[in-house]
């Protein structure tokens, strides 16, 4: 079963090794058919501190790594160099 990646927006680093991201999704109400914005924070394991606020990372699901931490931040190219 793959992994789930979602795409969001750093919005806490204050902690060892994790930054909380915030993560937006976009629906159609089924009845009135206004889109509504609903957001969603993750704790993401950041392995070397290298996200700061407001950053677009992207996060994959992952084994747990401890009580709240269930997702890792993907590191691309992009954001390495």
């Amino acid at each position: 079963m793959p992994k789930r990646i979602l795409t969001g927006v750093v919005t806490s680093n204050q902690n060892e090794q994790t930054v909380t991201v915030s993560v937006e999704r976009r629906f159609k109400h089924p009845v009135l058919k206004k889109t509504i914005r609903k957001s969603k924070k993750y704790r993401a394991h950041d392995e070397n501190n290298q996200f700061n606020v407001g950053e677009t990372v992207r996060i994959q699901e992952c084994a747990p790594k401890s009580k709240t931490k269930r997702w890792e931040v993907i590191v691309t190219e992009a954001a390495a160099s």
